[in-house]
């Protein structure tokens, strides 16, 4: 008898031993990778959750990740209308003179801005850089005014550009978080662009150049994003990849080579989608709790959340999340879609980890006055009986 008990207890012991075990692993994390290079960054391009970071917010010389605003600010250009891919742009001599790293454009001629967008993107070229600069702004000081205007509406508050290049000039500096931002915005507000920055090769004036960022050929889950060299700024890369609706941003500044520089990148894009995910909870406007409302042309009323709820979190984690919602008191008409009527917590265990309004999302009006009137009465006796009425 004593024998069955003790076997019993041994194995309710290693039942939890193993059990502890299981949720032990699934939250160990390794630290993160550290780098041989001056300045990175991994985000989750989504949630903007920061996974890895080293000197992110240090100034530093960006070289031709310069081009990626110089893009951003062409595609706001053909977006909006202004600029249309088939104009053809007057090639200056500063244009065809400008050194560095080249689409090889000759001056006197026209080239497309379609042409001119892949030369800057694929290229990395200086004079494709320069001659869509002055197309758009007259000159390219005054194009790197409109690149200045752009970082501060993109809350890129460490950025300053002095040319369209990334050539060296003094006062001309960016930091990993501000590429980080820059390289969002370009994904989501303009996603047919972007796709230029995937592709490995762009031929123009029978000279056909590879993209330079080896992870294009090493990866087949990055689709950008940009490379730069200068001696002042090291070997620099911005990439992005997607897997399994994950996108992460990876940025490395000053490296000691162009395999270091790709290496690096992929040792942060490795570490975040191995132990982190990105989880899609709540689209935006949708229905989260139906409620009563008093006094209204409608009787019921559908709230939710404005924008989607996504959170980043580590790998098999996910079971412990937990979401509430605190709602406000008794809701009188008229409602606006959008007042904020509560609150949506999500917690992990721990306690809370992010909070966000609950709002309506619906239009609610007035009733008229034999509704009111019924619904004053019909609300006096539901508290009453139910016990929420207030003390007189």
């Amino acid at each position: 008898m004593k024998t069955n008990i003790q076997r019993s207890l041994q194995c309710l012991v290693l039942l939890w031993l193993f059990c502890v075990s299981i949720n032990l692993q699934a939250s160990i994390i390794p630290a993160p990778p550290q780098l041989a290079a001056e300045g990175y960054l991994l985000i989750d391009a989504d949630t903007g959750e920061v996974l890895v970071e080293h000197n992110s917010v240090q100034r530093l010389p960006p070289a031709s990740l310069t081009k990626m605003m110089t893009s951003y600010v062409a595609s706001s250009e053909l977006a909006s209308g202004r600029l249309s891919g088939t104009d053809e742009v007057d090639v200056s001599v500063k244009a065809w003179r400008t050194e560095g790293s080249r689409m090889f454009i000759r001056e006197g001629t026209k080239v497309l801005i379609d042409d001119l967008m892949k030369g800057i993107i694929i290229q990395s070229g200086n004079d494709a850089s320069v001659a869509i600069a002055e197309h758009i702004a007259g000159s390219e000081e005054a194009f790197a005014d409109v690149m200045n205007q752009q970082a501060v509406l993109l809350g890129m508050k460490d950025t300053q550009y002095q040319n369209a290049t990334g050539l060296p000039n003094e006062g001309h500096y960016t930091t990993a978080a501000d590429l980080a931002k820059l390289t969002t915005a370009l994904i989501k507000n303009f996603p047919e662009h972007y796709s230029l920055y995937g592709e490995k090769y762009f031929s123009y004036n029978d000279i056909r150049q590879p993209n330079r960022n080896l992870l294009l050929w090493r990866d087949k889950s990055v689709d950008g994003v940009k490379t730069g060299h200068t001696d002042a700024a090291g070997y620099c890369l911005v990439s992005s990849a997607l897997r399994d609706d994950m996108r992460l941003i990876a940025v490395v500044m000053g490296a000691s080579s162009e395999e270091a520089r790709a290496t690096e990148s992929q040792k942060l894009l490795s570490y975040g989608f191995r132990y982190f995910e990105t989880l899609r909870l709540y689209k935006a406007a949708e229905t989260l709790r139906t409620v009563r409302v008093w006094g209204g042309q409608i009787d019921r009323l559908d709230l939710g959340v404005a924008q989607a709820v996504a959170l980043t979190v580590t790998r098999g984690t996910k079971a412990e999340l937990s979401a509430t919602l605190d709602i406000d008191g008794v809701m009188h008409a008229p409602i606006k879609r959008g007042d904020t009527l509560g609150q949506l917590k999500i917690s992990d265990g721990e306690g809370v980890i992010a909070e966000l309004p609950l709002v309506a999302l619906m239009d609610i009006a007035e009733a008229g006055f034999f509704k009111g009137l019924w619904d004053s009465i019909n609300l006096f006796f539901t508290q009453l009986f139910s016990g929420d009425a207030l003390a007189v």
